[in-house]
């Protein structure tokens, strides 16, 4: 066991990750623990892995676990702790937009009895339109899940080792690690830092990958999706009952010379798409059941710093 463990997800971080070892050694040397530092390779397909490996070899404090392809960061985060050995542990991405400087400021919380100490950045910098997309989000997210999730909040954190094997013990396969974090409990302290910069590198963030990753927070957390389609069937149903009797009230005062065609396509296309958004709810749900019945592990490892020393694969 160590004072302290540092897990780092890793994807394609080739040009930032000499800057973040650097500043890893730096800090965690300073604050004077014992610590190790597991940085897990997602698959990368760049020189992410051999610098791992020449960091591993040059200082034994910093392990690595290099996964048979991209999983995700979600599965490579649950790689890193799973692999940690800390007292404590801590959670941050590598291109440094997590200072590793913040670290002196969140572990004194830790040791006054905090469970989880988590880091919550302010917007500085982002534009007003992802502002008030991502306040949105976290208020509808709240208003829908079984979880509070507070804006600024995100993977950056201190987990004791209590918390840890807490994290660990989910199995599920669909993971939302913010929820996750959240649904564990414990007695939480909060950070508060000023937005960074990525160092290097691109993000891996794309806009589709923004929407599918909001989408499995408020799926994974509750079932009330579900229930607003019954909501929203129940109201659909109700307004083509009244406007049924309006057309029938109107037809027999007034008559009815013309048919109705361009009403008659606005129902037929109103009600098929309405019908694909609820198939599409349900077909979620079921695809989430699908996958969890398969009972697949998250991840595989092709190769660690521990299986090379012996001269092997993990």
């Amino acid at each position: 066991m160590v004072d302290l463990s540092v897990v780092v997800p890793c994807y394609n971080e080739e040009p930032v990750l000499d800057r973040l070892v650097a500043s890893l050694t730096a800090e965690l040397t300073d604050l004077g623990r014992d610590f190790e530092v597991v940085l897990v390779d997602d698959g990368s397909a760049d020189r992410t892995l051999e610098i791992l490996r020449r960091v591993s070899q040059e200082d034994p404090r910093f392990r690595y676990v290099s996964l048979s392809r991209n999983f995700g960061k979600e599965a490579a985060m649950l790689a890193g702790l799973s692999r940690s050995r800390g007292d404590a542990v801590a959670i941050l991405d590598a291109d440094l937009q997590h200072p590793p400087e913040l670290l002196a400021r969140m572990l004194p919380f830790l040791e006054e009895g905090n469970q989880q100490v988590v880091a919550r950045r302010n917007r500085v910098g982002d534009s007003r339109v992802r502002t008030w997309l991502s306040r949105g989000y976290y208020r509808a997210m709240n208003r829908l899940s079984d979880v509070d999730l507070e804006d600024g909040v995100g993977d950056f954190r201190v987990l004791s080792r209590e918390a840890v094997e807490a994290v660990l013990s989910l199995g599920e396969v669909n993971r939302f690690s913010k929820g996750l974090f959240a649904w564990i409990g414990f007695r939480t302290a909060v950070v508060d830092y000023e937005n960074v910069s990525r160092e290097g590198g691109e993000t891996k963030w794309r806009l589709r990958d923004l929407v599918n990753y909001g989408v499995d927070g408020i799926m994974s957390f509750n079932t009330r999706p579900l229930r607003l389609a019954i909501y929203l069937g129940a109201l659909v149903s109700l307004v083509a009952v009244l406007y049924g009797l309006w057309v029938l009230g109107d037809a027999i005062w007034h008559g009815n010379p013309v048919p109705g065609y361009v009403t008659l396509i606005c129902a037929v296309v109103w009600f098929g798409g309405l019908q694909m958004v609820l198939l599409g709810v349900i077909g979620e749900y079921v695809g989430r059941i699908y996958a969890e019945t398969k009972h697949r592990p998250h991840f595989l490892v092709a190769e660690s710093s521990e299986s090379v020393g012996r001269g092997g694969a993990a």
